[in-house]
């Protein structure tokens, strides 16, 4: 993708002063004048001038720097996606800065910022549970910095993607808990703002019609990923007159605030209320009572394959289309 960097000479050459002039203005010295300054100030804003801190670029205009923005680096499906991603870009000699949003807009802005002022050559990104407009982002592309986000993608944003097939994932888990003999089934989902929330719950009422399962708005909750918002969902559903038979739940971390939600109220999960999940993350193996299934989403495969997307983008002087790659998913049975 072709870069475009602004120096303090194309801002000289533009307003028809000297590059020491700009230079001055920009760092308020005071031998400088005040409208001089508003001018120099007002022209680098709309160039989107950023400052080199290192007051030189790396050969051909690359500072061989990737940044990797995702929500919580504690998440082990993160850790396993960054390490794919290292893997995949560390032979063309980039090196990874990692940032995490922590679910917050506002932060996932400031660390855009901080990329861009850093001069990336390119953003792997997972939105915040927060995000529900994507401008910053966009900001991005208009530093010809290319932009590609996975498994948390943008909905209904045109951009490159790589994220796993999510309906699919929750077919098969309804499938799963059909064939046990389960008929009253509730979702705990994900922000209403993430396209992965929608996903999960295309998936659950398609699926939930296709066997003429009992449903009601009642039995779909939906949680901002937090321990205390998913145990009020989860409560809820314990003190339904007709409690839900088993919970499907938005990924393994949802699963087990919610089982320990159910041991607050006296409830034996995946005795008295069945449970299943995505991420199949490999913690879950050592625990005493897991998910009964959870929907593997391969995060190493999803962090290599936006790796190796990135790295066309950097690598190409074209204007490319944008790209949405799907992974398949797996329902794995503990």
């Amino acid at each position: 993708m072709a870069r475009t960097n602004i120096t303090i000479k194309n801002i000289a050459l533009e307003l028809g002063i000297s590059a020491s002039t700009v230079s001055r203005a920009l760092n308020d010295h005071p031998r400088i004048g005040i409208k001089t300054k508003e001018r120099v100030r007002e022209l680098a804003k709309k160039l989107h001038y950023v400052p080199n801190p290192a007051a030189k670029l790396l050969k051909n205009n690359k500072t061989l720097k990737i940044g990797v923005l995702l929500p919580f680096l504690k998440e082990e499906f993160f850790s396993m996606a960054i390490s794919a991603i290292e893997d995949a870009v560390l032979p063309h000699n980039y090196h990874v800065m990692v940032s995490q949003s922590r679910d917050s807009i506002e932060r996932e802005k400031k660390m855009i910022d901080a990329f861009i002022s850093t001069r990336i050559d390119g953003l792997i990104a997972s939105v915040s549970a927060e995000t529900n407009h994507y401008g910053h982002f966009k900001l991005l592309e208009e530093y010809g910095i290319p932009v590609v986000f996975f498994d948390r993608v943008p909905r209904n944003f045109e951009a490159n993607k790589v994220h796993s097939s999510v309906t699919k994932g929750t077919s098969d888990a309804i499938q799963f808990l059909v064939n046990k003999g389960i008929k009253k089934i509730a979702l705990i989902n994900g922000p209403g703002n993430l396209d992965a929330s929608d996903q999960r719950l295309n998936g659950y009422l398609e699926t939930i019609a296709k066997f003429g399962l009992p449903t009601s708005q009642k039995y779909i909750k939906s949680s901002n990923l937090t321990r205390e918002d998913t145990t009020k969902g989860t409560i809820e559903l314990c003190e339904l007159t007709d409690r839900p038979e088993a919970i499907l739940t938005f990924n393994d971390y949802v699963a087990l605030d919610a089982m320990a939600a159910c041991r607050q109220k006296g409830i034996i999960p995946n005795k008295d209320i069945l449970f299943v999940s995505f991420a199949n993350l490999p913690f879950t193996s050592l625990l005493e009572n897991p998910p009964m299934a959870s929907v593997e989403q391969f995060p190493s495969e999803m962090g290599a394959k936006a790796a190796e997307l990135l790295l066309k983008r950097m690598q190409s002087d074209e204007t490319m289309p944008y790209e949405e790659i799907t992974l398949d998913t797996e329902l794995r049975i503990h």
